[in-house]
């Protein structure tokens, strides 16, 4: 969809090992959640390797669930992205910014119902976004859980995951909001 209107797209692998069902995903998260520094720069290693690729190109982040808050630990480790956003991302961080290092505008777009995040969380990265001096949009939607980006959810058999086309819709609407305004002030190819 990046690829449709117009992005240039790279897929980065923060695991550094194959998810398989011998290895699932979910304690290589949690290893990676547990050490922001790893994450982060694992993180920074995957840029460095965009940027290689395409030097002169203006660059976003965007993340769904691990990668959601993957693209918000690039922020707070003050990436030079124009803007990053995260679709039911986790807001919770090993290591909170530190104020005046953001450099990117942030976009979180969050299902009000998620178990995963509750609203403690998105009040303590409300917080902390303040604190730091952040450029951020939160979008909340009501009815909205976990993974709501995702029509594949709903054949799963967790209440935490679920499908919501409204929401999946004026997210992503959102995000290339956000994207234009950010290009149409910053960019030098426009």
């Amino acid at each position: 969809m990046l690829a449709d209107a117009g992005y240039l797209a790279m897929v980065m692998d923060f695991y550094g090992e194959e998810v398989t069902e011998a290895n699932p995903g979910a304690p290589l998260a949690e290893k990676l959640r547990a050490d922001a520094g790893d994450f982060r720069q694992r993180l920074r290693a995957g840029l460095a390797a965009l940027r290689g690729l395409a030097p002169d190109l203006p660059m976003f982040a965007i993340g769904f669930c691990m990668g959601g808050q993957a693209v918000l630990e690039l922020a707070r480790d003050g990436a030079e992205l124009l803007a990053v956003a995260s679709f039911h991302g986790l807001l919770e961080t090993q290591r909170a910014a530190e104020a005046g290092v953001i450099r990117s505008r942030i976009l979180v777009c969050h299902g009000d119902r998620d178990p995963l995040v509750p609203r403690d969380q998105v009040r303590t990265f409300m917080r902390e976004m303040d604190h730091a001096g952040a450029d951020w949009h939160l979008h909340i939607y009501a009815k909205a859980v976990h993974g709501f980006t995702d029509p594949a959810n709903d054949a799963k058999p967790f209440d935490a995951v679920a499908y919501d086309a409204s929401a999946d819709r004026q997210s992503w609407a959102a995000m290339h909001a956000l994207f234009d305004e950010v290009l149409s002030v910053s960019s030098p190819l426009t």
